[in-house]
């Protein structure tokens, strides 16, 4: 069967003959995408040491890419219905591939995080049009199983991006992190550019709000700094309220942006739809759990224990096991089960599991407990997306993507900037108090969001 044969299959409904093999590229270029979060954690101390950077700039090589992905995904969703998934798919991955080889050449913090950004802006435009033909390709129980190895692949693949971290940090060194995106995303645009069915896009002169887009961005930019500024300068201070009151302010107006604009990069009304709601919530927690145990497991491992990088990675094999094998069972469950009991497992036990190291610190329970947390965040993953998903129309595919993608990138860029925080007292001394607050303090957060979802999330899965 043609590559036209294919389309025009696409576009009578029919199901895509290679819907299959396209989800398997496009769960490889995510993939990519969310190892980036990750991968790079475990480097931080030898990107710290090489290049001479502070706290803050350690905790921003992380935000700088989350917050510009997350902020920049709403616009990439907007992007996909207006231009067509297959454009923006396509010139993500070819932005993404580019500014990965730019960071890696960094010599200094400000091309490191300029290329950052730039990842960030690539993965921005990529992911929401990649999972927006992932909800269009696939229908009923198989929208689910695609879904479930979707949130696998991103759930197991941050684990195993701190596994492949640790293997290139103490191999090639720390720029091959970065460097090892470059043949995989080409080879992926080849494919993809050959078998990605075409899509009429929505309007005849499409239109992005630009203006919306940096509102939602430097909102959270603006939240994100008020976190890790409070790590050096406290958190009950003037300035920190007032970066967090100008976050608020920002959303509002956003808000506002989006209810007046001519082409607005969202309809606020889909974000206020029960599943969506739950969704992004749910997502957003188990975001930002996620990069929690990373990012306390690999300072703790390398700066308390003085563990090298590939032995740190290594320690995280078991977490990479729990993450697919919880997301899993989680998406075969859906078929038969509610969401509702489903959402409450996953962070009761993630609650459960960060509560161990918290209670005694030493490399077994680090790993042990971060294990156990991982399959709660591994199940919530593929609920959130399930629940979130479920039942949009066609047309708000590639939106209703971009809000769940935006809350998993908001979730990454809280995590890291309030652990860094927290454990900012083990992060540049030597006691283990910050880890212990960091594990307390998300074995918390973990529990009260258990009990939120018991409340908010719909009693049937979607």
């Amino acid at each position: 069967m043609t590559q036209k044969t294919h389309d025009a299959a696409a576009r009578d409904g029919a199901a895509h003959p290679l819907r299959w093999r396209i989800l398997g590229f496009l769960g490889v270029a995510q993939l990519m995408l969310i190892l980036d979060v990750t991968v790079v954690a475990i480097a931080l101390p030898h990107i710290e040491t090489d290049l001479g950077l502070g706290r803050q700039a350690v905790t921003w090589t992380v935000s700088a890419y989350t917050l510009t992905f997350g902020g920049l995904m709403l616009i990439g969703g907007r992007a996909a219905d207006l231009f067509g998934a297959k454009r923006t798919v396509l010139a993500g991955l070819l932005i993404f591939t580019a500014a990965s080889l730019a960071t890696g050449l960094a010599g200094g913090a400000g091309l490191l995080l300029g290329g950052r950004v730039a990842q960030g802006v690539g993965a921005a435009l990529m992911s929401p049009s990649a999972l927006s033909f992932v909800v269009r390709l696939f229908d009923g129980d198989e929208r689910n199983k695609a879904l479930g190895v979707w949130s696998a692949l991103g759930g197991g693949g941050a684990a195993l991006g701190v596994l492949l971290g640790g293997a290139l940090t103490a191999g090639p060194g720390w720029p091959w992190v970065f460097y090892v995106n470059v043949p995989i995303g080409l080879v992926i645009l080849a494919a993809l550019a050959r078998m990605l069915p075409g899509q009429a896009v929505a309007v005849p002169r499409p239109r992005l709000d630009v203006l919306g887009a940096l509102l939602v961005t430097a909102s959270s930019g603006s939240l994100i700094y008020a976190f890790i500024r409070a790590g050096d300068h406290g958190w009950v201070t003037a300035a920190t309220g007032a970066l967090v009151l100008l976050a608020a302010a920002g959303y509002v107006a956003f808000v506002i942006r989006q209810k007046t604009a001519a082409s607005p990069m969202m309809d606020v009304a889909l974000l206020v739809r029960r599943p969506v709601a739950t969704g992004t919530f749910l997502i957003l927690m188990a975001t930002a759990l996620m990069i929690a145990v990373f990012f306390l497991g690999t300072f703790y491992f390398q700066h308390a224990e003085d563990f090298g990088a590939l032995r740190t990675g290594l320690l995280f094999l078991p977490v990479a096991v729990a993450t697919m094998l919880g997301a899993n069972l989680t998406g075969r469950a859906l078929a038969r089960a509610s969401a509702r009991p489903l959402a409450v497992a996953g962070l009761v036990i993630a609650a459960i599991g960060m509560a161990v190291p918290a209670l005694s610190m030493n490399p077994v329970t680090v790993v042990a407990g971060t294990a156990v947390a991982g399959a709660g965040t591994g199940a919530m993953f593929v609920v959130a997306s399930a629940t979130a998903l479920g039942q949009v129309a066609p047309h708000e595919s590639g939106i209703a993507s971009g809000i769940v993608s935006t809350f998993h990138e908001f979730g990454a860029s809280i995590g890291a900037a309030v652990i860094s925080s927290v454990a900012a007292a083990s992060l540049v001394g030597d006691t283990l108090d910050g880890f212990t607050d960091g594990f307390v303090l998300a074995a918390v957060a973990a529990a009260v969001g258990a009990l939120a979802a018991a409340v908010l999330t719909p009693g049937r899965a979607r």
